[in-house]
């Protein structure tokens, strides 16, 4: 607050020079000067009138200046550029000047972000994170469980709730299946996709063991069959560091939203399958995401078709086929043993360590990174061979059956061919 009734007081009352009143409040003589000059231009004079406020006594002494700032200030719709800042590429450089386009004589660029500022200070106290379009999904699961119960036996068993959402959008999935499990992680994933009609740039996940194998602050190790559908929709995963939730606060603030809006209002209903479950949340999803912000305009759903839903990445032609991974060591019969039965790798790579990739029809062996086999997966445990993996001697041995060697007997001579002839017929007649 300006020291203006302090000097008006010294210069009018105390009869001093302005001068001393400069060295007595340690303001400059210019800007004694001009409060003296401006108080006798609004008709001031000492004392002031009273029940003048030290607010209204400056408002009156520089009211073009105030005025202006309000208009200028009430001339942007702050709101909309917020919204805008979350697009890729928006900066508030480029922003202001559009302002400037429709407005010539506004805000300076300086006041300009500072204006910006202080209405991104009332939304959120801090900005740790800018969200861009498209880019990040944030997954993790709920603390609660819901019960289901099996009508036959009355058995309740608790379904686990994962829980999805979009960085910029503030757009949430959940989903409800029987655990943490990789099998359920990976299929909760690809619903995702689909729910979304596309892919973000990145996928920021907690440290379960199911998404990574190996937590780490610089070096985190990512599960390979995570990793394996993230290089199917190419999408990169991007773990959060070990017990810093901050760099995963939306879906930390989404379980709370899950929790509130969606599993409380359903704790009171009886599901008997997992699959009735999941229609009732996939019912007051569609509710939850078309509530309208209450300090933005519009709502997730109207943010989502707006700013994420043009920046996510297609689709693949067809959805990730689950697949684990294992490490294998062949044999000097020159096969791997999985699920208790024997596989077939080419006869070179006896005694070394290979890679195997299993999905729900296939077995595809590799090493260096490369697929030296593919078999169909075998059945009671019976011997899957492809006979070019084996040596010329073992698939020669292999192949002997009567007709072929008395083929062979005969291009060799008329008499060995009699006597094998004779000692087969004698070996199978006893």
């Amino acid at each position: 607050m300006r020291e203006i009734r302090r000097v008006l007081r010294l210069v009018y009352d105390q009869k001093m020079s302005h001068r001393s009143v400069s060295k007595s409040i340690g303001l400059s003589r210019d800007a004694v000067a001009d409060y003296c000059t401006r108080a006798a231009s609004a008709g001031l004079s000492w004392p002031l009138p009273d029940g003048l406020e030290d607010a209204d006594l400056e408002e009156q002494l520089f009211p073009v200046k105030i005025k202006q700032k309000v208009k200028k200030r009430r001339q942007v719709d702050w709101a909309q550029i917020h919204q805008e800042l979350k697009r890729k590429g928006a900066t508030l450089r480029v922003l202001h000047e559009e302002y400037l386009g429709d407005h010539p004589d506004g805000l300076s660029y300086s006041q300009f972000c500072h204006w910006y500022r202080e209405f991104a200070g009332g939304l959120k106290r801090y900005m740790r994170q800018t969200p861009v379009a498209g880019e990040r999904v944030q997954v993790d699961y709920a603390g609660p469980t819901m019960p289901v119960t099996t009508i036959a036996t009355g058995e309740i068993r608790y379904a686990q709730i994962f829980v999805a959402v979009l960085g910029c959008s503030n757009y949430a999935y959940a989903e409800a299946h029987w655990s943490q499990g990789l099998p359920n992680w990976i299929a909760a994933h690809v619903r995702l996709f689909e729910f979304l009609g596309g892919v973000p740039e990145a996928v920021v996940c907690d440290n379960l063991k199911s998404g990574v194998t190996k937590a780490s602050r610089t070096e985190p190790v990512i599960n390979r069959t995570y990793q394996g559908m993230a290089d199917h929709y190419d999408t990169m995963i991007v773990p959060a560091r070990p017990r810093r939730p901050k760099d995963k606060p939306k879906v930390e603030n989404s379980v709370l939203i899950i929790e509130r809006w969606i599993l409380f209002r359903l704790r009171n209903r009886l599901f008997t399958s997992l699959h009735e479950l999941n229609e009732a949340i996939a019912v007051l999803l569609i509710d939850l995401n078309n509530r309208p912000f209450q300090k933005l305009p519009g709502s997730r759903q109207s943010t989502f078709e707006s700013l994420d839903k043009p920046a996510l990445r297609p689709l693949p032609d067809r959805p990730y086929e689950y697949a684990e991974f294992h490490r294998a060591r062949v044999g000097m019969d020159y096969h791997i043993t999985l699920d208790g039965c024997p596989y077939s790798v080419p006869a070179a790579l006896c005694r070394k360590e290979v890679d195997v990739r299993v999905t729900t029809s296939t077995i595809e062996i590799l090493y260096g990174g490369r697929r030296v086999a593919s078999h169909a997966k075998g059945l009671d445990g019976k011997a899957v061979t492809n006979p070019d993996h084996m040596t010329s001697e073992h698939r020669h041995y292999a192949s002997w059956n009567e007709s072929n060697q008395l083929v062979w007997a005969r291009e060799m001579g008329e008499h060995i061919h009699t006597l094998l002839k004779e000692l087969l017929e004698v070996l199978f007649c006893t």
